[in-house]
């Protein structure tokens, strides 16, 4: 929970939330400003594949992978259950997707370009229950939460809800399901600890050091761990950091002449 308050003259005064009355203002608010909120590219507004439609089908140009966005009403359904329906729908269906984003915004995208292990599903809704949070907190699925809300003077929240470190693996529910298993067998949702495992203890407190320096850097500074990378942002890309063996390579996402490189460490790629 989290409150937004005004400042007048040093004394706060708590901003009243005017909350959206229809789910489709929600819809096109997002639609409208998708690149300021997500970072994603906006591909289609109500999307239909199979008889299926897609509220919001985005593309995340850096991982080449494409988004679906849903925005909830229903508090009381299972954000798992759905989300999982639409990973299928999107890995059956990929040609319909990569030409529909072909021809939207007319590139020329090859599907085996797609980077499909890194699809994934957002819910967006005004709140989401204890129960929809504990089933989406696993840290390798592919389903994210996002909360909105309005409040007077038409100030948005937008709140990204983290999955907690210690979340648990969602593959031990898979062992069970045929169809979930093979959904999740092309989908990597990837960790810090996987570019950790079997490193040196040494690399893990160095990398450990380096990442609390940036995180200090700006607040609400979020990690996004990649296949090759893990990469640190705030309005765009901070900087990528590649764990190797015996050391880690850095890349600063800024201008050379904008770096006051004293010690002479860096170099130009």
């Amino acid at each position: 929970m989290f409150y937004l308050y005004k400042n007048q003259n040093g004394r706060l005064e708590k901003l009243r939330e005017t909350p959206f009355k229809l789910e489709k203002d929600v819809q096109k608010l997002f639609e409208r400003n998708l690149k300021a909120i997500t970072g994603l590219t906006l591909v289609k507004s109500e999307f239909t594949v199979k008889g299926r439609r897609i509220d919001t089908l985005a593309f995340d140009e850096q991982n080449k992978a494409f988004v679906i966005i849903e925005y909830k009403r229903d508090r009381n359904s299972s954000v798992v259950d759905q989300g999982f329906v639409y990973l299928n729908l999107m890995l059956e269906n990929k040609g319909e997707f990569t030409t529909e984003y072909n021809e939207r915004l007319e590139k020329k995208l090859k599907r085996e370009d797609v980077g499909w292990s890194k699809t994934r599903v957002v819910f967006v809704s005004k709140s989401f229950t204890a129960n929809q949070i504990e089933a989406a907190n696993f840290k390798d699925s592919a389903i994210e939460l996002l909360e909105v809300k309005r409040y007077e003077n038409e100030l948005i929240a937008v709140r990204l809800i983290e999955k907690q470190k210690s979340s648990p693996s969602v593959k031990p529910l898979l062992e069970n399901d045929k169809n979930l298993k093979r959904i999740y067998s092309e989908i990597k949702s990837y960790t810090e600890e996987d570019h950790l495992i079997r490193k040196t203890e040494k690399i893990r407190k160095l990398y450990e050091s380096f990442r609390g320096a940036i995180l200090n850097l700006k607040e609400d500074t979020e990690i996004y761990p990649q296949k090759h990378y893990v990469a640190f942002k705030k309005n765009g890309n901070i900087c990528d950091i590649i764990i190797q063996e015996k050391g880690l390579k850095i890349f600063i996402n800024a201008k050379w002449n904008s770096i006051n490189d004293f010690k002479k460490i860096g170099i130009i790629p």
